[in-house]
C-alpha cells in the first residue's frame, strides 16, 4: 500500500520501521517541526521520527497546521492508500481524514474507550490499572472516538512509563501490520459507551511528591513519570527526582526519614527510593548518593 506515516516521538519509530520492513511504500512522513533543545535549549532538535525518516530516505513534511488548503492539497498529492498515525501531535481536520482511499488509522496506547487523549500510559499507571494495551482505530473528528479494528493487551505490573511506552510501541507496530495485511476483512467495531476515561496532558504540578499521600500512590507516581519528567521532592532545598522506589510497611510522621536509607514516611506506609537524581547530576542508586551525602533518621523533608 501507498502509506503516509504521521508521528513524532520515539513511540512512533517502531511502527514506521515495521511498515518499511513489511514492504509498504511509505511515500511521506509527517512529523512535528524541530523544537528548541540541546544543552542550551536554543538548538532546533528534529523529532525522533524525522531523524529516522531521513535515515530511511523518506520525504519529511513538518507543517505547523493541516487546516489550510495548501497543506491539504500537498497531502492529497501523495495519493496515499492509507495514513498511519502514531502520536503525531496535530489535529487532523476532516479534509485530511477523508483524503486517503482507506482513511486514517491510529495506534493509540490504551484499550479504548479507556484513556482517550494525550497521556494514556501515564494515566493508566497513576490509576493503578492492572492491564493496558494498544488499539488500532479508524480516525474520525472526535478525540480518539473512532471505531476499533484490533486491540492487544499487556499487564502493567511494576513497569515504568518508559518501559511500558517501549513495549506498547512494539506491540502497536506489529498489530498495525496485521491489520493492514487483511484490511478488507476487518470490520470496524464502535467503541463501547461504558468505560470512557480521559487521559489529560500531564501538568508539571503533578510531578511533585506529596508525602501526606499513601506510599502506594506515590510509588505509582514515581513509575508514571520515570524516566521523564521524573517525580520529585525537595531535599535540603534542592530538587531531587525519584526514578525507582519500593513501598515499605513502616509508619511515621509524613515527610520524616525513618532510617539512614532515605526511607520516607508517607500518609500511609513509607517510600524507599532506589534510584534518585539530584539537580544537575546523573541518575544514581540511592546508596551511592548517600555515601557522599548521609541522611539521618528523624530528618524532616520540605
Amino acid at each position: 500500500m501507498r502509506v503516509v506515516f504521521m508521528g513524532t516521538p520515539t513511540f512512533a519509530v517502531p511502527a514506521l520501521d515495521a511498515l518499511v520492513e513489511g514492504g509498504h511504500d511509505v511515500v511521506a512522513v509527517y512529523t512535528q517541526p524541530p523544537r528548541p533543545g540541546g544543552r542550551r535549549g536554543q538548538e532546533l532538535t528534529p523529532s525522533p521520527i524525522q531523524r529516522r525518516a531521513h535515515e530511511l530516505g523518506i520525504t519529511v513534511c513538518s507543517p505547523t497546521t493541516l487546516r489550510d488548503l495548501a497543506a491539504q492539497a500537498h497531502f492529497a498529492g501523495f495519493e496515499a492508500d492509507i495514513a498511519v498515525v502514531a502520536a503525531y501531535g496535530l489535529i487532523l481536520p476532516q479534509a485530511i481524514l477523508d483524503t486517503p482511499a482507506h482513511g486514517c488509522l491510529n495506534i493509540h496506547a490504551s484499550l479504548l474507550p479507556a484513556w482517550r487523549g494525550a497521556a494514556p500510559i501515564q494515566r493508566a499507571i497513576l490509576a493503578g490499572d492492572s492491564v493496558t494495551g494498544v488499539t488500532i482505530m479508524r480516525m474520525e473528528a472526535g478525540l480518539d472516538t473512532g471505531p476499533m479494528l484490533a486491540t492487544a493487551r499487556t499487564p502493567v505490573g511494576d513497569k515504568t512509563a518508559g518501559v511500558l511506552t517501549a513495549e506498547l510501541a512494539e506491540l502497536g507496530a506489529h498489530l498495525m501490520i496485521e491489520v493492514l495485511a487483511d484490511l478488507p476483512a476487518r470490520q470496524p467495531e464502535p467503541q463501547p459507551e461504558l468505560g470512557v476515561t480521559y487521559a489529560r496532558k500531564i501538568d508539571k504540578a503533578e510531578t511533585r511528591l506529596d508525602f501526606t499521600r499513601s506510599a502506594d500512590l506515590l510509588e505509582r507516581q514515581v513509575r508514571a513519570f520515570a524516566p521523564v519528567p521524573g517525580a520529585w521532592f525537595l531535599l535540603e532545598g534542592e530538587r531531587c527526582k525519584i526514578l525507582a522506589a519500593d513501598v515499605v510497611n513502616r509508619e511515621g510522621a509524613p515527610g520524616t526519614l525513618l532510617d539512614d536509607e532515605l526511607t520516607i514516611a508517607c500518609g500511609f506506609g513509607a517510600l524507599r527510593p532506589l534510584v534518585v537524581q539530584r539537580a544537575g547530576q546523573k541518575a544514581m542508586p540511592t546508596v551511592e548518593m548517600l555515601r557522599g551525602r548521609p541522611m539521618q533518621a528523624g530528618m524532616r523533608l520540605s
